[in-house]
């Protein structure tokens, strides 16, 4: 039995998390399919790992995961009650350690397959999606599902590779010092790539030096011969690269930068929304179309490029990939609605991605009779500077003649309606103080058809309330009612 097989085996699975057996499965040399922490997603033959969040528990849903066909039990609470017999129980000090332990050990033994991670301000996830359609038109492996980047999603992206995937995609994210490096140990990246550096979680990060400082940790731990693939465009990164590289004896890995700026080694020379998506050129004349909004995607998709290149694929085959990757949840999606488009673009946000999301409305074309609609909502956790961050951002808002209609929701983007009526006037305005039912239904009143919509704020405000809330106006236009 190769090392491989040998881990994925109930005793394999004690070694690498470090546990002992409450109760001793039935065939401790079966085969254990994979791991799960969601006991509705259990599937037959897996180990459930009980995680305590702040939500729930999962120990409260052991039966549960066994009735679903759990043959493993990986728990930190005990004596539990009985479980069906043959069902192993295997106790650990904490569970969430002990996942992050079984992501090392499996890591370690994926030596066929290269690594690469994705960290950054803003476009991790669909940097990994662009990344994982390049790779895969002419490879075999495995990519980050949804936001997996903390330190639950991490090792349960890493456990759901095969052995014979060629690679894998981990997005990797932070929101306070230390966390980066902390993932990126266990990653263990064959190649690293750094999206952006932005005013994101400056509550934690404090700082511009400080968030380039975090997303590059990831360049300490790439493995020997491996490369980091970074944004030229930001000039506290270039500082913080040669100050690590400075004190490392081997000057660190190889950098290859990409973006629009001089330095950019992949340089977006030029870019086209178009209605179908992006389409970009690269400074050596290569041309390239994605399926997806927005002209920071196309930077995203340079980094892709760069990615595919260096795992010697054509560019025609990086092409035919790019040409075919789905865009994330929440994530300049589109849905049409009658005669109005939506575009929700609300899975996160801070000052960076928020200006980049309003040069993306003003290059989309309202239907005839239509006007380009701003919902933007509060930006949290930017700590002390937060006021003013908003301050900037719907200034910029404001400034913007394309954009007809603006929407602020949230106690901070609401308190600077004043903003908006001393460059505009008081018409098409709406200000509001969350996304509830009745604001929800007020701001949707100021859609018209023909509208396109954009929706742009941190997740915790809910601005998906407000598409429902457009849907629901319009189903009701539609039936005569009032």
């Amino acid at each position: 039995m190769t090392p491989q097989d040998s881990f994925w085996t109930p005793d394999g699975i004690r070694i690498a998390a470090g546990g002992t057996w409450l109760a001793r499965p039935a065939d401790g040399g079966s085969v254990v399919s994979g791991v799960s922490i969601d006991s509705r997603a259990v599937v037959p033959g897996q180990a459930f790992i009980a995680i305590r969040g702040d939500r729930t528990d999962g120990h409260l849903y052991l039966a549960e995961a066994c009735s679903r066909g759990a043959t493993l039990l990986i728990v930190s609470d005990g004596p539990i009650a009985p479980m069906p017999p043959g069902v192993g129980v295997l106790r650990v000090a904490d569970t969430r350690a002990a996942l992050l332990r079984l992501g090392a050990a499996w890591r370690r033994l994926l030596d066929g397959t290269r690594v690469v991670a994705v960290v950054g301000s803003n476009g991790k996830t669909t940097t990994v999606r662009l990344i994982d359609a390049a790779l895969g038109a002419a490879l075999r492996g495995t990519a980050s599902i949804k936001s997996f980047n903390n330190s639950v999603g991490v090792p349960l992206t890493i456990l759901g590779a095969k052995r014979t995937d060629q690679y894998l995609v981990c997005e990797v994210g932070t929101s306070a010092p230390g966390e980066i490096a902390s993932l990126s140990q266990i990653v263990q990246p064959d190649v690293a790539v750094i999206t952006s550096i932005g005013r994101e979680h400056l509550e934690f990060l404090g700082s511009l030096r400080g968030v380039a400082s975090e997303e590059s940790s990831v360049l300490d731990h790439i493995r020997p011969g491996g490369i980091g693939v970074v944004t030229s465009d930001s000039t506290e990164l270039d500082e913080v690269i040669r100050a690590r590289a400075a004190r490392r004896a081997d000057g660190g890995p190889t950098i290859l930068r990409f973006g629009s700026g001089p330095s950019a080694d992949v340089r977006v020379c030029r870019t086209e929304q178009t209605e179908r998506g992006t389409d970009f050129e690269l400074n050596d004349r290569a041309a390239f179309t994605i399926p997806l909004l927005g002209a920071h995607n196309a930077w995203n998709a340079a980094a892709a490029v760069a990615v595919a290149r260096r795992f010697r694929i054509a560019d025609e085959d990086i092409r035919r990939g790019l040409a075919s990757a789905t865009g994330a949840a929440m994530r300049l999606e589109r849905k049409r609605i009658g005669r109005i488009e939506v575009v929700n673009d609300a899975y996160n946000a801070n000052p960076d991605s928020v200006l980049a999301a309003i040069g993306t409305l003003s290059g989309l074309r309202p239907a005839a009779g239509g006007g380009r609609v701003l919902v933007l909502g509060d930006m949290l956790e930017l700590g002390p500077e937060g006021p003013l961050l908003h301050d900037e951002v719907v200034r910029a808002a404001a400034g913007d003649a394309s954009i007809e209609r603006i929407a602020l929701v949230g106690p901070l983007m609401s308190a600077r309606a004043a903003i908006i009526r001393a460059a505009r006037g008081d018409s098409g305005v709406v200000a509001v103080h969350d996304a509830s039912a009745p604001n929800a239904a007020r701001v949707a009143d100021m859609v018209l058809p023909g509208d396109v919509v954009l929706l742009k704020g941190s997740r915790g405000m809910r601005l998906e309330r407000i598409a429902e809330a457009i849907e629901t106006a319009h189903a009701r236009a539609g039936n005569g009612t009032s």
